[in-house]
């Protein structure tokens, strides 16, 4: 999958650290780190009294965005991260 301009908006947009977000209605609490002057990211999030996860890398190389879920399906951290809203 190629990861789209608006998948990076999106990345940029959501804070660093740790944050609650809304998503599909439930709650999450989320952790995103950036590292290497924002060449390679991390998210984790975890649905609030739920069983949901989302986790996966982003890696910013010369020859473009590279994202490497974690145990999950691409198109699901994709859709996380285009669409969660984060609280406060």
């Amino acid at each position: 999958m190629t990861i789209s301009d608006d998948f990076l908006l999106a990345w940029d947009a959501l804070p660093d650290g740790n944050f609650d977000g809304l998503y599909d209605g439930r709650r999450y609490g989320i952790t995103k780190t950036v590292r290497a002057g924002g060449r390679q990211g991390w998210i984790w999030a975890e649905e609030l009294g739920g069983t949901d996860r989302i986790s996966g890398n982003l890696y910013r190389l010369k020859n473009g965005a590279q994202l490497k879920p974690c145990e999950m399906l691409e198109a699901k951290v994709v859709d996380f991260v285009t669409r969660v809203q984060p609280i406060g």
